[in-house]
């Protein structure tokens, strides 16, 4: 017998239950990166325009990150520094988890009234 189906923390997977609306009983895997530990994290990236120096331009990121390190945000960062022209001048990060441990807990029972 295998454990397909079976999650690490000993209940059946949302995937091997079929569960999941609308996915075929499959779980997406923005949700997967949420169990993870993985939050939402958005950055708004202040940058100087190239041919106008004195002129900062505002974009904004966005992307299912770790904190306090953030991997995903510090390698769009070198992908920024070394393919394109507009030097950086300051990143703002605001982080939160959507999934907190509190928040998902497996339901042992269901109780009915009348």
């Amino acid at each position: 017998m295998t454990d397909h189906g079976v999650s690490s923390r000993g209940g059946r997977s949302l995937q091997a239950t079929g569960e999941g609306a609308g996915t075929g009983g499959r779980v997406s895997p923005d949700f997967r990166r949420q169990l993870e530990g993985y939050g939402l994290t958005t950055a708004q990236i202040l940058y100087r325009m190239p041919d106008h120096p004195g002129i900062l331009q505002t974009f904004l990121w966005q992307h299912y990150d770790l904190c306090p390190h953030f991997p995903e945000l510090n390698h769009f960062l070198a992908f920024w520094k070394r393919e394109l022209e507009g030097p950086l001048h300051s990143v703002l990060v605001a982080h939160s988890r959507l999934i907190g441990p509190a928040e998902l807990r497996r339901v042992d029972g269901e109780f009915r009234l009348n």
